[in-house]
């Protein structure tokens, strides 16, 4: 009887050589270096979409608490607990460099300091107004209690706050020329605004429209993101406002304006 050998090609695993796995993994290195910056750019389009619309449920909320309370809440002192400073409000003590009072307005996506965060985790400013007209008795009438009720509506604009288009020309009481974006003869009861993905807060290098809306003036600048080479340096801030007519109408609807 003949002796019987095993087939030699049958000792032979199927699968990859060390070449065909060094290909594979280069053009999996390939598609996933050009789908990393689709990825990231889809998350950053996400987080400001997300933190675009939690800026407005705050707006919504500001304006509910006026027409509950008569008046806007004062924002939160910085590096303290999310409620508004002082509690009861009236003049406020921050009123340009304060942040949204989450704790007082009893909103979700807090820290755990009561401070409202956006998507990147950095919290959301607020600013109101301090007075309405250049008479001093109107003074801290958007804040205290039956203030806007007191003065009546005719009384009500303009206001200390403006939004510009750009930081070039701002001052404490005017935009650039042509830079408004809110009525230079009305103004606006409240600004709220994130800093969005760089969170600059106060850091070294941002750029000029960047830092003016965190220089504690009465004008904040609002434009689309640009980025390090534009001529105002980098800006990503998401800048929200409340209208003052929004707001009247609102508070006469609910019986707390004539």
């Amino acid at each position: 009887m003949p002796m019987k050998y095993p087939n030699p090609y049958r000792l032979i695993s199927p699968g990859f050589t060390l070449i065909e796995m060094a290909i594979v993994l280069f053009i999996v290195a390939l598609l996933m270096g050009g789908l990393l910056p689709t990825l990231s750019g889809q998350i950053d389009q996400r987080r400001n979409n997300d933190t675009s619309k939690q800026l407005n449920e705050i707006k919504d909320a500001l304006i509910g608490y006026a027409v509950i309370n008569g008046r806007l809440p004062c924002p939160a002192a910085p590096n303290s607990t999310g409620v508004e400073s002082p509690l009861g409000g009236g003049p406020c003590n921050y009123f340009y460099n304060g942040f949204v009072p989450g704790a007082t307005l009893g909103l979700a996506g807090t820290d755990s300091a009561g401070y409202v965060v956006d998507s990147w985790g950095n919290r959301i400013r607020y600013a109101v107004t301090s007075w309405n007209s250049t008479s001093p008795a109107f003074s801290d009438v958007f804040t205290t209690a039956n203030g806007m009720n007191t003065v009546g509506i005719t009384s009500l604009v303009p206001t200390s706050l403006a939004v510009c288009s750009t930081s070039a020309g701002i001052s404490s009481s005017s935009c650039g020329s042509g830079a408004w974006l809110t009525s230079s003869n009305t103004g606006v009861p409240a600004v709220i605004f994130s800093t969005g993905k760089n969170g600059a807060q106060g850091s070294a290098g941002i750029g000029a429209d960047e830092a003016a809306n965190l220089a504690g003036l009465q004008r904040f600048v609002s434009h689309l993101p640009t980025g390090s080479g534009a001529p105002y340096g980098y800006f990503d801030d998401i800048v929200i406002w409340i209208s003052p007519n929004v707001l009247i109408n609102r508070m006469v609807a609910a019986g707390k304006l004539p």
